[in-house]
């Protein structure tokens, strides 16, 4: 007899053969999830530690600062310091005046090439004449967006640096996401193009690499740190014949654009623009604390600075940058076809003389003001593990860094523990020796 329903007294009908496939392809999709997250689970060490897996490790900390950087606009109050500033400086020139002598906002006289003009006056007519602030804090979410990209490329192309450090770069730095969408200072904004500039650079497109790298100069001078080891890499790969066509396209493009303003007044545009002595105020130091305020201003100081500076750079130039038997070798014409191939610099050497040239410079700095940090902070990653520091060490640097640069006001303590981390990492990237040593093959990292 046929089976019977108890409540409609219906025979009941068997079970289809698809709603049986059905349920026997849900069991094994189950089983295969289950196996896949065990799977997983298992190589998130080596996920973690493995260069190779930067890629992967790097996208899912992109779209993470994607919601953290939105999340900060909506919830951080924002805090005016340049902005107003910087917008009325640039309503100068846009009234048209041309002599920067008599261009200034509320914080003093225009002190920026004139890159600094021409980005900032276009971000002047977006925002409104500057008083959409929101729109602005996303607009330089999205530079910062732009640059994090940029710089995972680099560490991508150098595979150097375990994955898991990068944790540390992206989301543990509250002072690096408040310079960009809560300062909206124009440091940030110069140092995306000098990691455009060291992509190209990275990719063998040197003149269009020294071109960006100029437009990162004409937003703000902190970039000309980098200046150092660049000419030696591109003497080092060029030779003096090509790398005097690219200085001159650096050059060019300062010229350009600097024409209107130099046509109205050329020494106050120079004295304005390049015041390569202008003075720091003793209250924003965050590296000189412990020192008392009237040595702080001293010149005899400020030329002790500059001598070590240049000194250490002279020492790295000598014993850890050049590749050539004599240094001397460096003002070749040309590369000669028989070295060609021996000159050609691998992305670990191209980019370990760039950082380390512009952290050589941040060491004996007269003055870090607070948004000075966004100048290596991208950087620090990348010089602790060209070192022989234990990882304990690195990840102790790191955070007394990121401490010292969250003090605030900065303290004695604060800046000699800042000082003694950056002595600890130039003295350690002395220790390793020469630049070509930092060349490793693809592993895993511990």
């Amino acid at each position: 007899m046929p089976a019977v329903s108890s409540s409609s007294g219906r025979p009941s009908r068997p079970k289809s053969k698809e709603s049986f496939k059905l349920s026997k392809a849900l069991t094994k999709m189950s089983r295969n999830v289950l196996k896949t997250s065990k799977e997983i689970y298992k190589e998130l060490p080596r996920v973690a530690l493995d260069p190779t897996y930067t890629w992967l490790v790097a996208g899912l900390l992109f779209c993470l600062e994607i919601v953290l950087n939105v999340f900060i606009i909506l919830r951080v109050n924002y805090t005016e310091i340049d902005w107003v500033a910087y917008m009325q400086e640039v309503e100068g020139v846009i009234n048209g005046t041309y002599d920067y002598m008599q261009l200034r906002g509320d914080t003093g006289p225009l002190v920026y090439p004139a890159g600094f003009v021409y980005v900032f006056g276009v971000l002047y007519y977006i925002t409104g004449h500057g008083a959409n602030i929101r729109l602005a804090q996303f607009i330089f979410a999205g530079l910062y967006l732009v640059m994090l990209g940029l710089v995972f490329r680099i560490y991508n192309r150098t595979l150097k640096v375990p994955p898991y450090a990068f944790l540390f770069m992206c989301l543990a730095s509250y002072r690096i996401h408040s310079i960009f969408v809560l300062r909206l200072f124009n440091d940030p904004v110069a140092m995306l193009f000098l990691y455009l500039s060291i992509n190209l650079f990275l990719d063998k497109h040197w003149a269009w690499g020294c071109f960006w790298y100029s437009f990162a100069v004409s937003i703000k001078m902190n970039v000309l740190l980098f200046a150092p080891g660049l000419l030696l890499l591109l003497l080092t790969e060029l030779g003096v014949v090509k790398t005097v066509a690219r200085l001159a396209i650096c050059a060019g493009l300062q010229l350009v654009l600097a024409v209107p303003f130099l046509l109205e007044n050329p020494m106050g545009y120079m004295v304005r623009s390049f015041d390569l002595g202008r003075q720091f105020f003793f209250i924003w130091t965050v590296n000189w604390r412990f020192l008392p305020e009237d040595v702080f201003l001293n010149r005899y100081f400020h030329l002790s600075l500059l001598g070590l500076h240049l000194a250490a750079l002279a020492m790295f130039a000598v014993y850890r940058w050049n590749k050539k038997n004599c240094l001397l070798d460096l003002l070749r014409l040309e590369v000669p076809e028989k070295e060609q191939e021996e000159s050609k610099l691998s992305s670990n050497e191209i980019v370990s003389v760039l950082f380390t040239s512009n952290f050589i410079g941040l060491c004996f700095s007269r003055s870090l003001h607070y948004q000075f940090y966004v100048w290596y902070y991208h950087t620090l990653n990348y010089l602790l593990w060209s070192t022989d520091l234990p990882t304990v060490v690195r990840l102790l640097v790191l955070g007394v860094i990121e401490m010292a640069w969250n003090a605030y006001p900065s303290t004695v303590e604060s800046s000699i523990l800042l000082h003694i981390c950056h002595l600890v990492l130039l003295g350690a990237l002395w220790v390793k020796g020469h630049v070509s040593r930092t060349e490793v093959k693809v592993k895993k990292v511990k």
